[in-house]
């Protein structure tokens, strides 16, 4: 063989082998795609993963299937995650409990929130709502902090459990209004609230799906959100910062991850669908009637939400003491 075709002979490997990857992005997806939802079948996180997956299947025609595993806070659905090949077909529905406050909450983890995943689209966010009992004395947020002033540690707030959003959101408004409250946890919302209802606990910061038939009802009263601003389903509730704690926001952020090292070409063409759908007048106004904002934007700025609210409510947890149940 002499040069000229030992050269060619080179080129010839060199082409047949360094596109395979970039040849099977290509055809990517060529087999169903994996969403895992660390969380039982029927709550937030689930219904938001699906609703996704339907309007972007329809769209696109992906077969997209949806996997609940739930468990350890949703620590083991996002380690399946986090352990699957890095070629697309795994990905999971990742939230600020189990990508920013369980690294803090849990003494060891199954993965590091900041390496072991790429974030690919940043969805949805949800604040909590503050409620108390409709027949309750208090009218405002100014009226519960005066109460907790004057009794400390006697006005109990009721949570889903330690370490959840509400729980999170009740302890940092304690440290900004220097109060303190009798956290009582529960296993979930649903038991929180029916003690709350029952008069057995003063207040509570819950998500809008599961209080709104209840202030619907008028058996509740809303006293504040913890959004940035106002939301569409309750329009003359303030904000938490409107009542006085400039600044003060706490939500809930859903968005899309993948493992470690997923090719940038198929997050981007994931991450472009998913702004696709959140555009959809239907999935706007859906979201809306659940207290959900339609987030999108940049893997970097999902990135980078991740480490700010990682940082976050790692402070909250240390200084706190708080545990998991």
């Amino acid at each position: 063989m002499n040069r000229r075709d030992f050269m060619k002979l080179g080129s010839a490997v060199a082409v047949s082998s360094v596109p395979w990857q970039a040849f099977a992005q290509a055809k990517w997806p060529d087999k169903p795609i994996r969403l895992v939802v660390p969380f039982s079948p029927g709550g937030g996180t689930d219904t938001l993963a699906r609703l996704v997956a339907e309007k972007v299947s329809a769209a696109t025609k992906w077969s997209i299937v949806v996997e609940n595993k739930p468990g350890g806070g949703g620590n083991i659905g996002l380690d399946a995650v986090a352990k699957a090949a890095p070629d697309g077909y795994t990905i999971g529905m990742g939230q600020t409990a189990n990508l920013a406050v369980n690294p803090t909450l849990y003494k060891k983890m199954p993965y590091d929130a900041l390496k072991d995943f790429t974030p690919i689209a940043l969805v949805a966010t949800q604040p909590v709502v503050l409620v108390v009992r409709a027949d309750a004395p208090y009218k405002t947020l100014a009226d519960l902090v005066s109460a907790a002033k004057a009794k400390p540690g006697d006005v109990s707030m009721g949570s889903a459990g330690s370490g959840t959003i509400g729980h999170l959101t009740g302890e940092l408004l304690a440290r900004e209004a220097k109060v303190k409250f009798l956290h009582v946890p529960y296993k979930g919302a649903g038991p929180a609230l029916t003690d709350l209802l029952g008069g057995n606990v003063q207040f509570a910061f819950l998500t809008l799906p599961s209080i709104i038939s209840m202030l619907k009802a008028n058996r509740l009263r809303a006293l504040a959100v913890t959004s940035q601003k106002r939301i569409a389903a309750l329009p003359n509730v303030p904000t938490v910062a409107e009542s006085g704690y400039k600044d003060f926001v706490t939500e809930s952020w859903y968005g899309l991850v993948g493992p470690a090292k997923l090719p940038p070409a198929i997050a981007a063409t994931i991450d472009s669908e998913v702004e696709k759908v959140l555009k959809q007048p239907e999935v706007i106004a859906k979201l809306d009637a659940e207290g959900n904002e339609p987030l999108g934007g940049s893997a970097d700025r999902f990135a980078a939400r991740i480490k700010t609210d990682h940082a976050k409510w790692g402070t909250v947890v240390r200084e706190a003491g708080i545990t998991p149940d």
